[in-house]
Formats: C-alpha cells, sequence, structure tokens
C-alpha cells in the first residue's frame, strides 16, 4: 500500500510540471540566487586576479619588499647589468611642493612592458627636472605641456625647476599625479634609493638562471620574488577583500532562504488542502497516516529537485552568458568556472530545505478523516486561529525580543563614555531581532485582522471590489500572514538599512562639516597669507561663490581667576572661523547650547577642550594668551572638534584683544559652479590667487568629501540589494500564492462572475487582494524596521542621529505594494477568462 500511494502521488506530480514548477517557485528562485551567488563571486575572484594587480604581466621578477630595506640606485644599475636581464626598472614615488600645490611624482618607464601609463600628448619625460602627469591633474593645477614650475620632494632642499612634456593616461587619475623614468625622479629629488624593482628577462633566458643572478649581485638578504608570486599575493589580498564581502552577502543569502522555505511551506498547505478529498479516499482505501506523510514528503523531494535545477540551470547560463555580454561591450570581466560541487549541494539544499518545509504541512494533512472523502467539495476551508500551542510559544518569543531589546538598549553608550565594545550588545540586538521575527511567524495569523482593520480601511471605501479583496484576506489570515510575514522581512531589513544609511549619511555630513566644510582651503606652513591672495580670491567671483578667510593660533589657554584649567600645556588650536559664513553649519552638531549664541565674549569649544577643563555651556572663563587676557562665557560645546580641527572658535574681535596678527592664516571657499568643471574653474582661481606667494597651499577638500559620499552610497546600494533577495523571495510568493487561491476558489470566481461581477471587477478584486498582502507586510515591517534600526545605528556606538527618510520610506511601502499587486496580475486575469458556467462545474 505504501508503495502505491508514493507512486500515485510522485505520478500525479509529475504529469502536471507546471503544478510542480508553481509549488517550488521560491525554492527555485532562491537555488538560483544561492548558486547566482557563487558564480559572481567567482567572477569577481577571477576578475580582480585577472585585471587588478599593481605589477605589469611582462613582470618576471621583483627585487624588494616592504620588509627589507629598500634596494639602492646603484643596485638598479648593476641589475640591469646581469646577463639576461632584458629591462630593469625602479619603482619609486616622492611628494613634490611647490608654491601652486602637490604632486605625487612616480617612476615609470612610460614605453614597454612594463608600463603602468602610456601618452596621450607630448612626449614622456627622459630628463632630469622633466614630467607627464594626467589630464586631470593638468585641469586643477592650470598646466599644459610645456609649463615649467618649481618645487622640492625628497632629498631636495632647494626649489628647482619642473617641466610638463606630456600628458599620459592611468586607470586611476586622482588629479595630482605625475610621471617620469626612474632615473629622472632619484636624479632630480636626489634619491638613492628605489622602492622595488621590477625585471623582465631577455627571450630564451631562464627566469630561474636570471634569479640566481641578480641574488648574487643585490645580496642573499634582498628578496627577489617571481612576478608571478608578486601578482598572486596582489591578487589574494583583493580576493580576500571579495571573500570577506561574499561573506557578509552570505548572511542575507541565508535568510533569503529562510524566506522561501516559510513561502514553500505555505504554499504547500495550499495545495494539499486543494487535494482534501483525493488524500480522504485514500485513507478510506487503507493508507495510513505514515503512509500519506512519506508520499507527500516525496512529492516535496520532488518539487525541491526540480525547482533546485532548474535554478541552477539558469544561474549556470546567466553566469556565462553575462560576462560574454560584457566583454563584447569593452569591459574586462572573466568568466567563472564549472563549480560541480556547489550545484549539486545547492541542488541538494534545495530538496533538504523544501522536504523540511514540507513536513508540517504533510503531518496536518494526514490527519483528514476517510469520512472527508464523502464531502462534495474537493477542498477544505484554511485554519483561521492557532493552537493554544503554537499562541504560548508565540508570545515567549515575543516577549523574548522584548527582553532582548531592552538588553541593548541599556547597554548603549552614554554621550560622555569614551571606551566603549559592541559585541554583546550587537549579540543582544540579533537574538531580539530572530525572535522577534519568529515570534511574527508564530503570532501572524493573529495579527492579520487587527492590521487588515486598518490598512483594508481605505480600500474598502472604494466600492464593493476594495470590500470583497479585503474580505478574501481576512477569510483566510493563516494563509495571509504566511505571505505577509516573508514581506515584513524584506521591508525590515530594507527600511533597516534606508534609515541605517540616512542616519550615517547626516553624521557624515557633520564630520565633512568640520573636516571638510567648503570645497577648497588655502593654508600656509605656520605663516600668513599675504593680503594679495585674500583680495584675488574674494574678486574671482565668476569661479567662486564665497571665501571665508580665517585666523588660526594654537596655544591659547583657558583660565579662571589665577587658575589654568586643563592640562594641555601648549595651549588649545583657536580660531575666529566664522562658521556663520558656511553653508555647511546647519550640518554640525551641537552637545551642548547653542551657535546661535557665538558672538562677541562668547566661545564655543570642543567636547574634548570641554572635557580637559571642565566648562560646560554657559559657564565662564577667560582666554590667555601671551600675559593677556579675555572674559568669555562658553556658548556652545560641539561632540567632537570645531571645524578644521579648532578647539576653541572665538570672535574676531576676541583675538584681537588677545595681540594676534590681523593677518589671515587661511581662507576657505567654495566654487560657484557644481560639477568637475565649476570645480577645476575654482582651483584655477584659487592657484591664480596664490600664485607667487611662498609657503602658501591649496587643499581641494571637496574630492574627500566626494570620496566619503560614494563609499556610503555605494555600501548603502549594495546593502539594498542584498536585502532585496528577500523581497524578491516574498514577491514570488504573493504570485504563487495568488495564482494556487485562483484554483481553490474557481467556483467562489464563477459565482461572483454569476451573480454579476465583470471580468474587470473579478481581475481588480483578485490583484487588489494580492497587493493588499504587500500592504499588511510592509506595514508590520515599517513598525518593526524603525526601532531595530535606531538599535543598529546606536549600538555601533556612532553618535549618529536617527533620520526617518519619509520619503523614502513611502516609495519603499508604495513599490512593495505594487510589486505584490502585479504578481498577481497574471492568476487574476486566468480567473477573469473561465466562463461562469463552466467554473460553476467545478467540483469543489
Amino acid at each position: 500500500m505504501r508503495a502505491t500511494v508514493l507512486r500515485t502521488q510522485v505520478s500525479a506530480a509529475a504529469r502536471r510540471p507546471g503544478r510542480l514548477i508553481l509549488t517550488g517557485l521560491a525554492i527555485l528562485v532562491a537555488a538560483f540566487v544561492v548558486f547566482g551567488t557563487v558564480l559572481v563571486q567567482e567572477i569577481t575572484e577571477r576578475t580582480v586576479r585577472d585585471n587588478l594587480s599593481g605589477t605589469p604581466a611582462a613582470t618576471d621578477l621583483v627585487i624588494g619588499d616592504n620588509e627589507q630595506p629598500p634596494p639602492t640606485a646603484a643596485e638598479l644599475q648593476r641589475v640591469r647589468a646581469v646577463p639576461g636581464v632584458a629591462e630593469a626598472v625602479g619603482r619609486s614615488s616622492v611628494g613634490v611642493s611647490f608654491g601652486e600645490g602637490y604632486l605625487n611624482l612616480q617612476a615609470d618607464p612610460g614605453v614597454g612592458p612594463l608600463a603602468t601609463v602610456h601618452v596621450i600628448e607630448g612626449s614622456y619625460p627622459d630628463q632630469p627636472g622633466e614630467i607627464a602627469i594626467t589630464p586631470r591633474t593638468a585641469e586643477r593645477l592650470g598646466l599644459a605641456v610645456g609649463a615649467s614650475t618649481s618645487g622640492t620632494g625628497g632629498e631636495l632642499t632647494t626649489p628647482a625647476r619642473l617641466t610638463v612634456t606630456g600628458l599620459v593616461d592611468t586607470p586611476d587619475d586622482a588629479g595630482l599625479d605625475a610621471y617620469a623614468p626612474d632615473s629622472v625622479v632619484t636624479a632630480w629629488a636626489h634619491l638613492d634609493t628605489v622602492q622595488r624593482i621590477d625585471v623582465r628577462v631577455a627571450s630564451g633566458e631562464s627566469a630561474e638562471s636570471v634569479r640566481q643572478r641578480v641574488t648574487a649581485v643585490v645580496g642573499a638578504e634582498q628578496p627577489v620574488r617571481s612576478g608571478a608570486e608578486v601578482r598572486e599575493a596582489e591578487a589574494n589580498e583583493a580576493a580576500e577583500q571579495v571573500g570577506r564581502l561574499f561573506a557578509l552577502v552570505g548572511v542575507f543569502v541565508a535568510i533569503a532562504v529562510i524566506a522561501a522555505a516559510l513561502v514553500v511551506t505555505s504554499t504547500f498547505r495550499i495545495v494539499f488542502a486543494q487535494r482534501m478529498r483525493h488524500l480522504a479516499l485514500l485513507r478510506a482505501v487503507g493508507a495510513g497516516r505514515a503512509t500519506l506523510v512519506g508520499a507527500l514528503t516525496a512529492e516535496g523531494a520532488l518539487t525541491g529537485l526540480v525547482a533546485g535545477a532548474v535554478g541552477v540551470a539558469g544561474a549556470l547560463a546567466l553566469g556565462y552568458a553575462l560576462p560574454a555580454v560584457l566583454r563584447t561591450a569593452g569591459m574586462a570581466v572573466s568568466s567563472p568556472g564549472l563549480p560541480l560541487a556547489a550545484a549539486v549541494a545547492v541542488i541538494v539544499g534545495a530538496v533538504v530545505i523544501t522536504v523540511l518545509a514540507v513536513l508540517a504541512p504533510a503531518l496536518s494533512a494526514s490527519r483528514v478523516s476517510p469520512l472527508e472523502a464523502l464531502r462534495t467539495a474537493s477542498t477544505t476551508a484554511g485554519q483561521r486561529g492557532i493552537g493554544a500551542l503554537r499562541l504560548g510559544a508565540g508570545l515567549l518569543l515575543a516577549v523574548g525580543a522584548v527582553l532582548a531589546a531592552v538588553g541593548t538598549w541599556h547597554r548603549l553608550p552614554t554621550p560622555e563614555q569614551e571606551s566603549y565594545d559592541p559585541t554583546v550588545p550587537l549579540l543582544l540586538l540579533v537574538g531580539s531581532g530572530a525572535l522577534a521575527f519568529f515570534a511574527l511567524v508564530a503570532l501572524g495569523p493573529l495579527l492579520v485582522r487587527p492590521v487588515l482593520a486598518v490598512v483594508g480601511w481605505p480600500l474598502r471605501q472604494l466600492g464593493p471590489h476594495g470590500r470583497l479583496a479585503v474580505g478574501g484576506i481576512g477569510g483566510t489570515p493563516r494563509r495571509a500572514a504566511a505571505v505577509s510575514v516573508v514581506v515584513a522581512l524584506g521591508v525590515t531589513l530594507i527600511s533597516g538599512v534606508v534609515i541605517g544609511g540616512a542616519s550615517m549619511g547626516v553624521l557624515a555630513d557633520r564630520e565633512m562639516a568640520l573636516s571638510a566644510p567648503t570645497d577648497f582651503e588655502v593654508t600656509t606652513n605656520g605663516g600668513t597669507l599675504p593680503a594679495s591672495v585674500v583680495t584675488r580670491a574674494e574678486t574671482a567671483r565668476g569661479a567662486l561663490a564665497r571665501v571665508v578667510p580665517y585666523r588660526r593660533v594654537a596655544d591659547v589657554t583657558l583660565t579662571r581667576g589665577a587658575d589654568r584649567l586643563g592640562d594641555v600645556e601648549s595651549g588649545y588650536p583657536t580660531s575666529d572661523l566664522d562658521v556663520a559664513a558656511l553653508p555647511t553649519t546647519r550640518s554640525l552638531d551641537v552637545a551642548q547650547g547653542s551657535l546661535a549664541d557665538r558672538g562677541p565674549g562668547r566661545v564655543v569649544l570642543g567636547r574634548w577642550v570641554a572635557r580637559d577643563t571642565g566648562l560646560r555651556a554657559g559657564d565662564t572663563a577667560a582666554l590667555a594668551l601671551g600675559g593677556r587676557t579675555v572674559d568669555v562665557r562658553v556658548a556652545a560645546v560641539l561632540p567632537d572638534h570645531g571645524p578644521l580641527h579648532a578647539g576653541i572658535l572665538a570672535d574676531r574681535g576676541d583675538l584681537d584683544r588677545l595681540g594676534v596678527p590681523t593677518a589671515y592664516t587661511g581662507l576657505l571657499a567654495d566654487a560657484a559652479r557644481s560639477g568637475e568643471d565649476g570645480r577645476t574653474a575654482g582651483v584655477r582661481a584659487l592657484r591664480q590667487a596664490i600664485q607667487g606667494s611662498e609657503g602658501v597651499g591649496l587643499s581641494v577638500l571637496a574630492d574627500e568629501r566626494d570620496r566619503n559620499d560614494e563609499v556610503l552610497g555605494t555600501l548603502v546600494w549594495i546593502a539594498v540589494g542584498l536585502v532585496s533577495l528577500t523581497v524578491l523571495i516574498a514577491v514570488v510568493g504573493v504570485g504563487s500564492t495568488t495564482a494556487l487561491s485562483v484554483v481553490e476558489r474557481i467556483r467562489e470566481s464563477g459565482l461572483l462572475r454569476a451573480i454579476g461581477l465583470s471580468r474587470v471587477g473579478l481581475r481588480t478584486m483578485l490583484t487588489a487582494e494580492a497587493g493588499l498582502y504587500g500592504v499588511i507586510g510592509a506595514t508590520i515591517g515599517l513598525l518593526l524596521g524603525v526601532p531595530y534600526a535606531w538599535l543598529a545605528v546606536r549600538t555601533l556606538g556612532i553618535n549618529a542621529p536617527l533620520t526617518v527618510p519619509v520619503l523614502s520610506l513611502v516609495g519603499l511601502f508604495l513599490v512593495l505594494v505594487a510589486l505584490t499587486a502585479l504578481a498577481g496580475v497574471l492568476p487574476a486575469r486566468r480567473a477573469a477568462r473561465v466562463s461562469p458556467v463552466v467554473a460553476l462545474g467545478v467540483d469543489g
């Protein structure tokens, strides 16, 4: 009997492959995602290994590393004379300071197999004092081919001329790069060492023989490695970073797999409920419960096998096709290998997960009474409530989640806390989130109706279609909860990432308002700015939007009466920078007091100064410098330090009374126009302003701000992409649930059509039902996501404010609802095409 029932169930499932795929659609997507992740990691690692090494492919030997003293220029010349050495180049770099800025001068041959740059205009340097620069460097510095400047670098103390002979293309143009052969760099900068030596072996020579000869020349203490070894080490270092990234990816993929298991469990409940009369007939002819469980589990295993195989095949096809397409577009992307072991593991995992997912529905279905075979309907109504055991377990999980969250909250760092270890709070937070999710799984059917009563109210006001849709969801709360919980999980994760990213963005803005409050900064090496520099900068209105000069003095102390406050002997860095004139001032955070109170006789302190002196907002003290004092009151305390790392922000008149010279020591400026063109124009205007001024330098602070914004934005989008895997599984679950419920409710649909509901009305009703899954899940997800995001940010020990981007979250809500509604469009169209007469004649 057992074999007969098993053969009947498996053959019935195999005869309907469409239903089989639909049942395991979530597992199919999960298998595709998991194996696709494996292939993407392989593609990324191979691309990194093939393309991102800093050592040219023609390099056969590398002399020198970071552990030993660098090779000397004399050793470089001896290596070049070794028989079998076709080419040897010294790699080194030196910072070049000149009146208008800074250059990073790097040694590179410029031509030949060992070159990393190539000339695009002019010629490559071959004489001391000649350099080639990158296009962005030329724009920023206002230099062209043939232009000259003078500067110092390396061992060179007296400024020497530098002439630009050409422009070169390089993989990374930072806007301050220059290149020249190693002989030019060492001669100009008076260097007697190079960082390392790259060697190319002559054709027909043995690399090992040449290596032995080179070792004899440079000495056994100087490491001589093969080029392949160095490239492998560089690639491994980059690949290690990729591995760490994909370890994080694996966490989110695991969450998506759990979501897929929940969706498949719900799907099997629907499928088995539709076949309840068939199962009862099997019981009536002698099949026991264990036999039914075994047969239904075997059907689940078959579903997992097919879904896993199809998902792996799809990922493999895309994994090979996509790199080929990208290569045709000119992108250097490597193809993956053929990880058969990983493919088999994913398919086996799909079978195991599907079997585990089917157990609970199979046990429930096996309890069907043989008398159910006498029913006229082939389906049974879904259960609306939950048992006492499930209720108790859900309540315990919820209490545990709350207690873990409270424990996390009690361990959060205080504003004055200097040392903080986030390990335990993070573990508590993760535990709380896991317990909350499983509590939601257990108690979901009880939450559907209250949530639906609130979020479904607008839909009920739209007429009978809306009321029918709300009634359809409310009539099957367990089914609605099973799908909505997965949607809620995805929304919780995405909203947490969005809120966390927004909070970190505000924190980054605050940090940039302190370290890079404007696009540019002009500074001196301990001296003062010539008045002409400030005047020329202020008159460059076409290129600069605002110019804010300031004074900075390093040794101001704070006193009270005859007592000196604080333990810093040399005093605190003090500035009279007018923060009110800076557009980034609104981004500044204030720990105590208000920046609006700043003025004559009132100062703003960095927290480290306030902590060192014991002063708080509202306290009085005196600024002291060179025997002079000025009484002041603390207007505000900043969380860290003042703009440009000042410890004290004072009024200009107060510094005058302290006897500080009136000449400015620096100025800040913003570009008049946005974009690279506007920034380049600002750089040129400031370079013209400081031209001829010794010891005056220019820093492009906006580049640092752009790098920070780019890194933060990239991290947020990567995180959103990863957690979106769960949303993808949820949308698939909504589609499959809607499709199967349409089959289950054919007679109901026919009856609605018979009493006057149009095809459009039926489609609208079923699509609205699918959208309601998204509404319920998104509502619950947002309710959980906001507090958990706040806890996560605080738990990391980051002093970032809770920032809730309302528009982004509203957009997320609407997108989720739209996606889930779209997932129900096709099943709704299918249901609307069935004739009412045919539908009323269906058994069930």
